[in-house]
């Protein structure tokens, strides 16, 4: 009995999370359905990981927006691109696809979805400048996230398959990866303190890795 109360409860709790993450969801993209983006400027489009820094004040640039939006799949980021790309930016900084790993999406659809997002982005703004970055690695030895647990693998192979396409499509791919990395697939330790979002450190070495590309 005891232990079904617990499943219960947790499941409750799951759903209130989840409700009241959608309706933070809604709020943020609203939000940028109005905010104007305009040809000078650089946008980071993305999930949690974007959403979670203040760039503008990292890079000191006032060009850069942020488009990030927690708990976004590469589809949600694709639904939404009319509002970034209404205004053709300059540049776009994208990284997309660790949420939909943690959904059960193949490395090959999460691919095809972030090539559709290129696509987008090349036919309705093609003066804007895109810049395709990895998918970070992820450690489980936080126990926070279940359902990335046993996903390194898939983060890698996604990784292979985003490189190969952005050498297709002609556009400049930033692999993060290896910056992030224990050696062992893993999120260094002292980079995160839930195993999948960034500290502080991390947001600086992500700034330094993509700084030419911002002053380019």
């Amino acid at each position: 009995m005891r232990t079904l109360l617990i499943s219960i409860v947790f499941s409750l709790f799951s759903l209130l999370s989840l409700e009241a993450q959608n309706a933070l969801n809604g709020q943020r993209s609203g939000l940028f359905d109005i905010l104007p983006v305009d040809s000078t400027d650089i946008v980071f489009l993305g999930n949690s990981l974007t959403d979670g820094c203040e760039w503008h004040e990292l890079f000191a640039d006032n060009r850069i927006k942020n488009r990030g939006i927690s708990g976004d799949t590469a589809s949600d980021i694709h639904r939404r691109l009319g509002s970034v790309v209404k205004g053709h930016p300059a540049k776009i900084f994208l990284m997309a696809g660790i949420n939909d790993i943690s959904h059960g999406i193949t490395a090959d659809s999460i691919a095809g979805i972030v090539a559709s997002i290129v696509d987008t982005i090349k036919d309705q703004s093609p003066s804007t400048d895109i810049y395709l970055q990895s998918c970070l690695p992820f450690n489980e030895s936080f126990k926070r996230w279940k359902k990335l647990e046993g996903t390194q693998r898939t983060i890698v192979m996604l990784n292979d398959k985003l490189k190969r396409m952005a050498s297709d499509k002609g556009i400049v791919w930033i692999d993060l990866y290896p910056l992030f990395s224990d050696g062992n697939d893993n999120l260094r330790t002292e980079l995160t303190n839930d195993g999948l979002h960034l500290l502080a450190p991390g947001y600086i070495i992500w700034r330094d890795a993509i700084v030419k590309y911002i002053k380019e």
